[in-house]
């Protein structure tokens, strides 16, 4: 029988929160691949990583000092920037602090955590009802911010300059975005794990990008890629007794594949990525046209 995992409750349970993932953290991989940020959700990951390790010290449900760590590492992060540290390398520091954090606190409570490997490397078909309450309630959160500021983050993404002549306050905005992007990964955590984290917002939007759509179109296929590869990865995890997390990255990887593979053998499709909205037909109303417009605008 196909899914049969939805005849058990935590089967459900597992859908449930896979889809909440899925669709959280595809709705931000495309604005971070195109920002050429896709490192961030990784370091961040790590970030969380040293708030896991400081909930299981303190007694701290897990989950909430890893939210409670991801904020202060998405501040870091601006914090370092205005100190002219360059982006990668304030990632790699928080990336290095996280894991370090991570570390010695585990060493300081004498024995690994039991429940430690299933923040690691992920555990979606053994997740509870608080799980799926806290990636409910954080998703929805990202959701809204997400859709009530789509038109500013669709113009600092595709073209930062415009967006600061515009009058947008683009640096509290990226500041929230980076809070979004860290509140997705710790969503994503408890089912994909630390360490796979990344992969699931990443690899769904590189796939997405391949077939060179217009930005909301490319968005919405991120979307639909990443809820296949949910599923598709769930129900292979219960059917083979495979790692769920893998399982579930592994088919993000094939979607890739597949999407590279299709749009070169396309030789007719367009072929220039949805990366300048000037050169871009993308259908967001307001701000976006043609570079020849904007040009003729300013002579």
């Amino acid at each position: 029988m196909v899914f049969e995992f939805l005849l058990y409750k935590f089967g459900v349970r597992a859908l449930i929160g896979g889809l909440i993932v899925a669709v959280t953290c595809a709705s931000l991989g495309v604005f971070i691949v195109l920002r050429r940020l896709s490192l961030i959700s990784d370091g961040l990951g790590h970030v969380a990583f040293g708030g896991i390790a400081l909930g299981f010290w303190t007694g701290i449900y897990p989950l909430y000092t890893a939210v409670a760590s991801v904020i202060a590492g998405a501040l870091g992060i601006h914090a370092l920037s205005r100190l002219r540290v360059a982006s990668d390398a304030a990632i790699a520091i928080l990336f290095s602090g996280g894991l370090a954090i991570g570390i010695v606190l585990i060493s300081m409570a004498q024995s690994a955590p039991a429940d430690l490997l299933s923040y690691l490397f992920g555990t979606i078909l053994g997740i509870n009802d608080n799980d799926v309450y806290l990636a409910a309630g954080l998703g929805v959160i990202v959701l809204v911010v997400l859709i009530l500021l789509w038109k500013e983050w669709v113009a600092i993404t595709l073209d930062p300059d415009f967006a600061r002549v515009a009058g947008m306050p683009v640096t509290p905005l990226e500041i929230l975005f980076t809070v979004l992007v860290g509140l997705t990964v710790v969503v994503a955590t408890r089912l994909v794990g630390v360490l796979l984290v990344s992969s699931l917002m990443i690899i769904p939007a590189i796939a997405a990008i391949q077939l060179r759509l217009p930005f909301r179109r490319t968005v919405l296929t991120a979307l639909a890629l990443a809820i296949a590869s949910v599923i598709i990865g769930l129900q292979l995890s219960f059917s083979y007794n495979l790692a769920s997390g893998g399982a579930i990255v592994l088919v993000t990887i094939g979607f890739f594949i597949m999407t590279a593979l299709f749009a070169r053998l396309l030789p007719k499709m367009k072929r220039e990525l949805p990366v300048d909205p000037w050169e871009h037909q993308c259908s967001e109303p307001g701000y976006m046209g043609s570079r020849e417009q904007k040009n003729r605008e300013k002579t």
